[in-house]
Formats: C-alpha cells, sequence, structure tokens
C-alpha cells in the first residue's frame, strides 16, 4: 500500500470514526485539552504502519492505538512536576496564616516526595498517583492504564513496598505490612 493509500484510509477514518475515538478519548482523560493532541498521535501513529495491508480491522486497530497512546499518556503526566507542588502548597498555605519553618518543613517533605516518586518505575508512579492524588478507585484506574484490577492493587502495593517509598530509618514499615 503507497503512502497516498495509507493517507487516504485514515482519512476515512477520520470521518467515519473521528468522533466515536473523541468519545472515547475523552472519556478516559484527566485534562480534555490534552485530546487533540492525543488524538493526532493515534493518527501518526497509524501513518506509520508499514505494512497497513496486513491490518484486517482497520477500525479495531484504530481504537487498539488509541489505547497504546492514552498508556503512554498516563503514565507521562502521572507525576506533577515539583513546582506544581509547591504551588498547591504555597496557595494552601497562603490562606492559613502559618509558621514560616511549616513552610519551610513542607517544602523540604514535598522534594522529598517528587524525588521519591521520580524513582519508582512509571506503572507504579502512574498507579501511586492515580489511587493517592486523583483518589481513583482501582477498576478507574486499572481502566486508565490498560491492565487489570488485581494487577492495578498490585502495582500499587509495589509502589508502597518499594524501597524508594520507604524511610531510611524503616520506620513505618510494619505498618505497610499488614496491608
Amino acid at each position: 500500500m503507497s503512502a497516498q493509500d495509507a493517507q487516504s484510509l485514515i482519512e476515512g477514518l477520520v470521518a467515519s470514526h473521528g468522533d466515536q475515538l473523541r468519545r472515547f478519548l475523552l472519556a478516559r482523560v484527566r485534562n480534555i485539552a490534552d485530546v487533540p493532541d492525543i488524538t493526532q498521535e493515534v493518527y501518526l501513529r497509524m501513518l506509520r504502519v508499514p505494512n497497513f495491508d496486513s491490518i484486517r480491522s482497520p477500525e479495531a486497530y484504530l481504537f487498539t492505538v488509541a489505547q497504546h497512546v492514552l498508556q503512554q499518556h498516563t503514565l507521562k503526566v502521572a507525576v506533577l512536576p515539583s513546582a506544581e507542588w509547591a504551588k498547591v502548597l504555597h496557595t494552601q498555605a497562603s490562606g492559613a496564616h502559618s509558621d514560616p519553618a511549616l513552610e519551610v518543613a513542607a517544602l523540604q517533605c514535598l522534594h522529598r516526595l517528587q524525588e521519591t516518586l521520580e524513582k519508582l518505575p512509571p506503572k507504579l508512579r502512574a498507579v501511586f498517583m492515580l489511587s493517592r492524588r486523583d483518589g481513583l478507585s482501582f477498576d478507574e484506574i486499572a481502566e486508565r492504564i490498560g491492565c487489570s484490577r488485581p494487577m492495578a492493587i498490585k502495582y500499587l502495593m509495589k509502589a508502597l513496598l518499594h524501597p524508594a517509598y520507604r524511610s531510611p530509618s524503616g520506620a513505618g514499615t510494619a505498618a505497610r505490612r499488614r496491608y
């Protein structure tokens, strides 16, 4: 299949399944402003398929590619940058007349949290953030990252038991083992 034929096929998929793809993505992303970029990435990946003739169902393949792009997007945006953490803390602290020493201690704590999260493998970090920051259920997390509910539970447990997450003194590890 030539590049022109592949482009024509993609244009046909956009015309016939574009709205359905957008609804699919809107139901699964946290920030709707990301949907156009994700949609574009899906179509770009479709254009890069080397042997389009071997695909039996282009529609099903389109949504399989979309699911993969969503998984990668979820992993990429799972952790807020440290500037975002500091902004959240500053917003909360500015409302309450807090002690500057407490603010410094909180910023140091957030910095350590950010460093610890960066040491976690991407899937563990994503599940941890989706659970703890976003408050999603295991079913919602499983759907977002493309795994089963038991696997989402396992990823969270691995994140909580990961050496990067444990305190250097070992304090609190006994409490985590009970779960």
